[in-house]
């Protein structure tokens, strides 16, 4: 039987899946309990690297391919978390699907006693393009924690429910840089964040003045 590469330490599932949640996830987590279960009889669920930007496609092949090779007793579901948020560019919002946990893809399945994936499974698995690997040591794929997969549910069967401003990952007074527009490369701080227009004033320094600029808020990056 093909063994999955040995890691030389045991690996945890990503950060993203153990804090990265919707910030209502204890109510959403409960709703996941009632209306769908969280693990399917004799499986367990696990987490599969995969290209960056590719999380879609590998689900969507490895969807067809269970179907098609018959496997749906050894592989549950294939999931994609995102969170809906609301972009404002242009001065015009859209609504957009955001990935929580990026390069990652969770895959519901049964492995042998011994902890390994099943050949077949594995084969089908690693066959499909834009494929890694699972996270886990020593050939064997580590289960989620309960409390991880409650996160990661809430998140992937609840993802039309509200739609907020796209989390800034700055706040006034912090350092940053614009990345795009006249002012590309420009470096200043934060003086104001405007989360209604989706705009930030940032003080910047232009022939040796102190200037405000207006910019929106997808056209700067924290240093």
């Amino acid at each position: 039987m093909t063994e999955m590469p040995a890691k030389k330490t045991p690996e945890e599932p990503p950060a993203e899946a153990r804090e990265a949640a919707p910030a209502d996830a204890p109510a959403a987590a409960a709703a996941v309990k009632a209306e769908q279960e969280m693990v399917r009889p004799g499986m367990n669920w696990y987490v599969l690297r995969v290209a960056a930007n590719k999380e879609d496609r590998v689900r969507e092949a490895l969807e067809r391919k269970i179907k098609i090779e018959q496997l749906e007793e050894r592989v549950g579901r294939v999931l994609v978390p995102t969170q809906r948020e609301k972009r404002i560019r242009g001065g015009s919002a859209r609504v957009v699907h955001r990935k929580l946990y990026p390069g990652y893809v969770f895959v519901e399945m049964a492995t042998d006693e011994d902890g390994r994936i099943p050949e077949r499974v594995w084969f089908v698995i690693k066959e499909t393009t834009g494929v890694g690997d699972f996270i886990g040591s020593g050939g064997k794929p580590s289960p989620m924690p309960m409390h991880d997969v409650e996160k990661m549910l809430a998140a992937a069967i609840r993802p039309e429910e509200g739609a907020a401003l796209a989390n800034l990952a700055f706040k006034k007074g912090d350092r940053v840089k614009v990345n795009e527009g006249p002012f590309e490369n420009f470096e200043g701080v934060v003086d104001e964040i405007n989360t209604q227009k989706g705009t930030v004033r940032v003080i910047v320094t232009i022939f040796g003045r102190a200037t405000p600029i207006e910019i929106e808020y997808w056209q700067v990056e924290s240093l």
